[in-house]
């Protein structure tokens, strides 16, 4: 079965990876006269076509690859970022098995089942019910999914060899990662225990916030293949038409939108990593109910450090420390070309920071990003690759309601709000310091770096209310001296949001007019 079915994608995907190697040379070259963008576009919906053709594991691909402007151009982020998690559901009576198997008899265990599933994904189905009067919702995996997913990654990891000849190097790279990843991602949605535990994490974390609402579970009728949550019924935060009939302001919506998620990254170690328009519903008041846990990231402690060397850089529009800071998270291949890349970054900062550009720059300095990203040697760790993926799911949110909105000034009242800025500079004048306790050429240039991060770390204060009745002098001697002696905080820096947007701005494609 292995080898028929590795002929029957080949003979699907080879039309695509040629198409894709055609135009990619194109994109990466810049030769807009050679550029057909409705030739690119349609190259791009026949992958598409091509994936859902393909069954469950290709339509999940293709959604992992929506977002991946290190692998591809921008009309194909475009057409597959159109790709819904949608495939007609099994019969019942094939369904039921599952859950007495794993739970016992249907009509003990439950008060009703709804046969009609309420929603159909490539991995599992929904089922409305209800338990002692409470009204739920039944997930159940898909029948005989873990046979059909390990036979399709067997002959991914067939093909990919193969495809991978007809590509640039940088593309082999990031291909032979993002396979990784993927395969680990979609063998964690699959275990329900997973999602069990990523929902009552994020449920508790976001416990505080008036913004959110996440569905209880029930966890003795729950397991690996079913999993039974408190149904919420609301309104998709796409459907403008309803939104704005029950009176929804949808402005403070994509702000709340954009302010859960992040906060998620800023404040906590799990990220919801899937929130797609079918993901998120709004209650009659405004609030938003989160759906489907199976996707998440997590950022651990280490990294958060790494990326606040970034997002200092970033503001301080330093290109070579953001090449550091990017080698350190082990963004970059082996081998590139520093003073290339530093190159590319420099462009990118002073693109974020210059004048607010009109439509017609804005759509080319997207175009030059992304080609930016596939020229240049860069590779996304799992989970920022998965942040990669919330970020652009929450454009297009964002798109689909053009309404008057500041990313940045959401970001920044979110750091501004949890006291992050500050904890920022003195993780850096530890580094530097570090640093300069290792060689000369650091304590060189760490006089500099000490007098701008001080500049930067008055300036900050003197816009806030006074804390403390120090001079600025003392306040500079205190930060850095509490940088040096002060053990590590176990505190959460998580400022992934601000660096990541950064990038995501700069560099992925993702530019927000602001």
């Amino acid at each position: 079965m292995s080898t028929v079915r590795t002929i029957q994608v080949l003979v699907k995907l080879l039309p695509s990876i040629f198409a894709l190697r055609k135009d990619r040379k194109k994109w990466i070259n810049q030769e807009k006269n050679q550029i057909d963008s409705e030739q690119f576009r349609k190259n791009a919906r026949k992958v598409l076509d091509t994936f859902i053709s393909l069954g469950p594991v290709y339509i999940k691909l293709g959604q992992w690859l929506s977002s991946r402007a290190d692998i591809l151009p921008q009309p194909y982020l475009d057409e597959l970022s159109k790709l819904q998690d949608s495939v007609p559901p099994a019969p019942f009576d094939q369904v039921k098995p599952i859950i007495e198997k794993e739970l016992g008899p249907i009509n003990e265990k439950f008060d009703e089942i709804d046969p009609n599933s309420i929603s159909g994904a490539s991995l599992g189905q929904v089922y409305r019910g209800t338990v002692s009067d409470q009204q739920i919702v039944v997930k159940v995996k898909r029948p005989g999914i873990e046979k059909i997913v390990a036979e399709d990654l067997k002959v991914l990891k067939k093909i990919l060899p193969l495809a991978l000849r007809f590509v640039d190097p940088n593309l082999r790279y990031s291909a032979n990662a993002m396979l990784s990843q993927f395969i680990e991602t979609i063998y964690e949605e699959m275990d329900y225990t997973n999602e069990l535990q990523n929902l009552k994490t994020i449920k508790n974390d976001m416990a505080d916030s008036n913004k959110v609402v996440v569905p209880s579970v029930y966890d003795d009728l729950s397991s690996k293949n079913v999993l039974t949550m408190e149904y919420l019924p609301g309104i998709k935060v796409t459907n403008v038409q309803a939104l704005d009939e029950q009176g929804i302001d949808r402005e403070q919506l994509v702000i709340d939108v954009h302010k859960v998620f992040f906060t998620m990254l800023l404040k906590h170690s799990i990220f919801h990593a899937d929130p797609h328009p079918g993901n998120i519903s709004v209650t009659d008041d405004g609030k938003l109910i989160l759906y489907d846990y199976g996707m998440v990231g997590r950022i651990n402690n280490e990294t958060r450090f790494k990326l606040i060397r970034l997002y200092l850089a970033l503001v301080e529009r330093n290109p070579s420390r953001v090449v550091n800071a990017m080698s350190e998270l082990s963004m970059l291949t082996p081998g590139y070309n520093r003073s290339v890349i530093e190159k590319g970054i420099e462009l990118s900062i002073r693109a974020m920071y210059g004048n607010k550009p009109d439509e017609m720059e804005v759509q080319s300095l997207m175009e030059l990003a992304n080609q930016t990203m596939s020229k240049f040697p860069f590779v996304l760790p799992k989970n920022l690759a998965l942040y990669m993926r919330m970020a652009s799911i929450i454009e297009g949110i964002y798109k689909t309601h053009n309404v008057d909105f500041k990313f940045v000034k959401v970001l920044k009242n979110i750091l501004e709000e949890e006291n992050l800025i500050p904890q920022a500079y003195v993780q850096e004048l530890k580094i530097s310091f570090d640093n300069f306790s290792k060689s000369i050429d650091s304590a060189i240039r760490l006089g500099p770096e000490i007098q701008k991060l001080m500049d930067e770390a008055q300036i900050f204060m003197k816009k806030r209310k006074p804390m403390v009745l120090l001079s600025g002098s003392i306040f500079a001697s205190a930060i850095f001296m509490g940088s040096v002696f002060l053990h590590q905080s176990n505190e959460s820096l998580g400022i992934i949001g601000m660096i990541i947007s950064g990038i995501v701005i700069t560099i992925s494609g993702l530019f927000r007019k602001y």
